[in-house]
């Protein structure tokens, strides 16, 4: 299909639009350019493995027929993680391959995990961590517990003060060489159980606050080749990832990232380091850079006592799920100087763009502009699956995201995340209930800030 791009916007039928026209990355055609990103659900059993609820909600995603699913983000350490899917062992690629299945049965998306590393993380317990600490040096940590939080700030060292307030947190110049060379392989198998199950290809999480975003920032304070003020040593972790997923799956299966265009931490990377990684990561092969912001450690707020610190509670949380306070595609100037950066250096690589895009208008307008290729919605295909399918059609009313991020408070509490617009549907309480179509033509409202 030849898109129409003489019409002006407010009048262009969604079926010739660049949104609705295929694209083609790798050797994947994709029916059209809406993006689901990662989004976190927390249905899986503690065990890792796909479940009906996982099923369910994949499938009805399915239903809506964006070009593109991305499944929440999959550990690739076959540790206990919680309710989050794995992918670390053959063990789980049976019940991933049956997923990918039935979605590729359902619909014509096209559908690939997002894998992941993170360090380790402990609940705030101030009175267990002294006395941890008591345990571990009696002589130089006697009575900690009775002393005053002035005494103990005197007496820890600046980390411990920290862990103290906020729990124990792993950081990147705690690894050894040992355990950051032992990554890429972590990667390369996790994304060849990608391949095995049947997945359309795979994205690596760059992104936030988990290990591989930690080697790319600024913050990066190792002494050694993975760290320091140096691009390149911080980019080399991400690069040797990359080399590996590609000697392990080939060149024709998909391979992506998901990486920040800003930290929004004091001391954090800037648009600058974003634009030099990613004509890095389009060198060494990448086919396609998806581009977030945000959503660290370094800023979030202090945590309860038994609650782990959670990445999105700081100003760099916000920066990462604007609420509706923000305007309309709020992030995507981010997405936009990257591809100049790339286009400027010769690479054709596309860009997925995101962050409060709700509108026809405003993902047509973004496409028709070349600031990007693709059309990331997360909480708006949250709140309607079926948005894709509404606006191509031109049939049924859109059930718009309110951005009061009901969805990210679900999601810091480890409980399964739904949408507030449809928790109370008698067919919704765990997943999006399938709305009546009916015939009313959709509306396309011009987005202002307060909308979208």
């Amino acid at each position: 299909m030849t898109p129409d791009l003489t019409t002006p916007i407010e009048q262009l039928h969604p079926k010739k639009s660049l949104l609705f026209t295929p694209i083609t990355i790798n050797q994947l055609t994709l029916q059209n350019r809406v993006w689901l990103p990662a989004m976190v659900t927390w249905l899986a059993g503690e065990a890792g493995f796909v479940n009906e609820e996982v099923e369910k909600r994949y499938l009805r995603y399915a239903l809506g027929e964006m070009g593109m699913i991305v499944l929440e983000a999959i550990g690739i350490r076959d540790i206990s993680s919680g309710p989050l899917l794995r992918i670390s062992h053959s063990r789980f690629v049976p019940g991933l391959r049956d997923l990918a299945r039935k979605i590729h049965d359902t619909s014509p998306s096209r559908v690939i995990p997002q894998i992941i590393d993170f360090l380790r993380i402990s609940t705030r317990n101030p009175q267990k961590y002294l006395a941890r600490l008591e345990e571990q040096d009696p002589q130089k940590y006697s009575g900690l517990s009775e002393k005053s939080e002035d005494e103990l700030q005197r007496i820890l060292t600046p980390r411990q003060w920290h862990e103290y307030n906020y729990g124990y947190r792993q950081l990147i110049e705690d690894l050894s060489l040992e355990e950051i060379r032992s990554l890429p392989g972590l990667f390369a198998q996790a994304a060849a159980r990608a391949r095995e199950a049947r997945f359309d290809g795979v994205e690596l999480h760059f992104a936030h606050a988990y290990t591989v975003a930690s080697f790319l920032s600024r913050r990066n304070s190792r002494q050694d080749d993975y760290g320091g003020q140096s691009l390149d040593n911080r980019a080399r972790l991400a690069l040797e990832i990359i080399e590996a997923v590609r000697r392990e799956v080939g060149r024709d299966f998909l391979v992506g990232c998901r990486f920040l265009g800003r930290e929004d931490i004091t001391g954090g990377s800037e648009i600058e380091d974003a634009a030099y990684f990613a004509q890095e990561f389009a060198r060494a092969g990448l086919d396609y850079l998806s581009v977030s912001r945000g959503g660290k450690f370094e800023d979030a707020k202090q945590p309860k006592i038994g609650q782990a610190i959670y990445p999105y509670t700081g100003y760099s949380g916000s920066m990462c799920m604007p609420n509706w306070t923000f305007a309309a595609a709020y992030n995507h100037p981010y997405a936009c100087a990257i591809k100049q950066a790339l286009a400027s250096h010769g690479f054709r690589t596309p860009v997925v763009t995101c962050g409060r895009i709700q509108t026809f208008q405003v993902a047509e307008n973004i496409l028709r502009s070349g600031e990007a290729d693709l059309i990331g919605m997360a909480r708006q295909l949250l709140a309607d699956p079926d948005w894709p399918k509404k606006v191509r059609d031109g049939v049924g009313r859109i059930v718009y995201c309110d951005y009061h991020n009901v969805c990210e408070a679900l999601d810091r509490n480890h409980l399964p995340v739904r949408c507030k617009l449809w928790m109370n549907h008698p067919r919704g309480t765990m997943h999006p209930p399938l709305y009546d179509y009916g015939s009313s033509k959709t509306q396309h409202p011009v987005p202002d800030s307060g909308q979208s």
